[in-house]
């Protein structure tokens, strides 16, 4: 028998595949706990415009990370930071900051999350900050961190 999986069964099939299984093994275990349905005309269908809806999601965020990226290269985020003797700051400019920083001065909302830093920044200057946008998408965001006045 035929069915499409509804989640994913270990050792039998992921969510949203079509397999061939026993007839006892789909009516007696995976039809009665709704782990699958049967792949009639109708199901197949549907699973089919899932399948359609879903790479139609896909290619959208794609398109709304990369339009991200290039709106993210005409923008300088200002950061102010308190600092000791010699230039050195207290503390690091953190992702979180660079998130928030770019939120209030920009109205972009950025996980911090997404933001890559190689090592922290401890001294003022500016900086280009890589930024992982999903869909092997990267931004760079520029950073200057002034002196708090």
């Amino acid at each position: 028998m035929k069915v499409i999986f509804l989640t994913d069964v270990r050792g039998q099939g992921k969510k949203d595949e079509m397999k061939e299984v026993s007839d006892g093994y789909a009516r007696n275990y995976l039809l009665p706990r709704k782990l699958a349905v049967e792949a009639t005309a109708d199901t197949i269908n549907t699973m089919k415009l899932k399948e359609k809806a879903k790479k139609a999601q896909l290619e959208k965020d794609k398109a709304a990370a990369e339009e991200t990226a290039k709106s993210l290269e005409n923008l300088v985020v200002k950061i102010p930071a308190k600092a000791g003797a010699g230039g050195k700051l207290f503390g690091s400019v953190t992702s979180k900051e660079i998130s928030d920083a770019l939120l209030k001065q920009h109205d972009m909302l950025i996980d911090k999350n997404k933001i890559v830093q190689a090592e922290p920044i401890k001294s003022f200057g500016s900086y280009s900050i890589k930024c992982k946008l999903g869909f092997e998408v990267i931004g760079l965001i520029n950073v200057v961190v002034v002196e708090e006045g």
